[in-house]
């Protein structure tokens, strides 16, 4: 079959190689950075800083799709031109309209990083292992007009680890994505898959992370601040607030109390680069490279420390 591919990243070039793995032909990309810059700019930079997927589609000799949006006129013309089979879109924020996803001539399909219903919306690896969950994994499904709603195709499971991050997720379900499509296009190609609908009453939705998300509440269990970090990193950091700064951390180690403090939130020990915190179940957060957030502030963390942290004090 022949295949078009919207997408960026990771997602992009694993839902590529395994089109092609499996023998279907990528006939065009209409790859993220043409809705993200102006095209008088986007032609100097292809030349002078081409991003990793123009580097990618050109080392592989596919065509590069000129559209400013996927609703686009160009793409719609780009399309007709193709002509594909498929429409297969990885990590891409536009919502597409009924005249787009009607271009193919079989299906507009969508590899969404979670187990559909659950963990719509666009940071589904981070909110997975922030809320503890024990799997996620990749739904293919047919788009419609909105977010992560269309029948259902295909899904596999994807296990999380207690150290996994957002980011080693995101090469898990990647990767996944990678071996999946394939199946997923012979299936279509040789025998009929029946789209099955997803369960509204099953499903979540999860916007974008807020200030709310990044700052850590230590009334919470030791576990679920450790799943909160984890789960942002690598892309963003949490944060612990003291006085009128803020720390910022980007993993923390789990010990038993064993200081005479009770209540959650209370500097127990420092050292350098380090303070370590009682969470809501009584254990001791220790965070072993903690930085003051600010450009001015980081080389100070040390001296801040030292000087202005004090066993006893809160962290809020």
């Amino acid at each position: 079959m022949k295949i078009v591919v919207a997408g960026y990243g990771q997602m992009l070039s694993n839902l590529v190689l395994g089109a092609q793995e499996a023998g279907h032909k990528v006939v065009g990309v209409l790859r993220w950075e043409r809705t993200k810059f102006p095209p008088f700019i986007l032609f100097f930079k292809d030349i002078f800083a081409p991003g990793t997927d123009l580097s990618f589609i050109n080392g592989l000799n596919i065509y590069d799709i000129k559209a400013k949006s996927i609703n686009s006129e160009e793409f719609k013309k780009e399309m007709l031109k193709l002509n594909p089979d498929i429409l297969l879109v990885g990590s891409w924020s536009e919502k597409l309209k009924k005249e787009t996803i009607n271009l193919p001539k079989l299906a507009a399909i969508n590899c969404h990083p979670s187990l559909l219903p659950k963990y719509r919306g666009p940071n589904p690896y981070a909110r997975a292992i922030m809320n503890g969950e024990a799997q996620s994994g990749i739904t293919f499904h047919l788009i419609d007009e909105n977010y992560d709603t269309g029948p259902i195709l295909m899904q596999k499971t994807v296990p999380i680890t207690k150290t996994e991050t957002g980011g080693t997720l995101k090469n898990k379900c990647c990767n996944t994505a990678r071996g999946a499509i394939g199946e997923l296009l012979n299936n279509m190609n040789t025998e009929i898959v029946i789209p099955i609908m997803q369960n509204e009453k099953e499903a979540s939705y999860f916007g974008q992370i807020t200030a709310k998300d990044i700052l850590i509440d230590f009334e919470n269990t030791a576990d679920r601040i450790d799943c909160q970090i984890r789960g942002l990193r690598p892309w963003q950091s949490s944060y612990i607030p003291h006085k009128n700064v803020f720390f910022k951390v980007q993993s923390c180690e789990i010990r038993p109390n064993t200081t005479k403090f009770q209540k959650p939130g209370t500097i127990v020990a420092k050292g350098k680069n380090a303070i370590s915190v009682l969470s809501g179940d009584n254990k001791v957060l220790v965070f072993k490279n903690a930085v003051l957030h600010g450009a001015i502030r980081k080389p100070l963390t040390n001296f801040y420390i030292e000087s202005f942290v004090r066993i006893g004090d809160f962290a809020f």
